[in-house]
C-alpha cells in the first residue's frame, strides 16, 4: 500500500499545482465566472444550471478578451487590454506563490522574493496567452506593393 501511496501523492500534488497555476493565469475569467455562478445560485437556479452558467460565462469572457486584444490596430490599446487581463493574474500568482513558499521557507524575506518571482512569471504567462493572436494576424498581411 505504501508503494502505491507515494506515487499517487506526487501525482496529486502535481495536479494541484497545475490547477493553481491555471486558475492564477485565468484569474479574471475565473473570478467573473465564479461570481456569476454564485449569483445564479442565490437567484434560485439549481446547482447544475448555476455551474453551467458560470463555466459558459468564464469561457465567453476569455474569448472576448482574446478578440478585444486582437482587434484594435493601436499597440497602446492592445497593451492596456492585455494588462487588464494580466494584472489580476499577477496578483493571484503572488498570493499563491506566497502561500506555497510559506510551507517550505521560514524566512519572510525568502517568501517575499519567491512570491514576487511567481507574480512576475504568472503575469507574463497570462500576458503571453493573449499575445499570439495579434502577431498571427499581422504576419499574414500582404505587402503594400502587391
Amino acid at each position: 500500500m505504501l508503494t502505491l501511496s507515494i506515487p499517487l501523492s506526487i501525482v496529486g500534488l502535481g495536479v494541484f499545482c497545475w490547477l493553481l497555476y491555471s486558475l492564477a493565469i485565468y484569474a479574471l475569467p475565473f473570478f467573473i465566472g465564479l461570481s456569476i455562478t454564485f449569483y445564479a445560485l442565490q437567484s434560485g437556479a439549481g446547482g447544475l444550471g448555476a455551474i453551467t452558467l458560470g463555466l459558459v460565462t468564464g469561457g465567453v469572457v476569455l474569448a472576448l478578451f482574446q478578440m478585444a486584444v486582437a482587434w484594435p490596430r493601436s499597440l497602446a490599446l492592445r497593451i492596456v487590454l492585455a494588462a487588464v487581463f494580466a494584472f489580476p493574474a499577477a496578483i493571484a500568482g503572488y498570493y499563491v506563490t506566497f502561500a506555497l513558499a510559506g510551507l517550505t521557507f521560514p524566512s519572510e524575506a525568502w517568501r517575499q522574493i519567491f512570491a514576487l518571482i511567481g507574480a512576475v512569471a504568472i503575469g507574463m504567462t497570462a500576458w503571453q496567452r493573449l499575445a499570439p493572436m495579434p502577431a498571427i494576424r499581422d504576419s499574414h498581411r500582404m505587402p503594400a506593393g502587391s
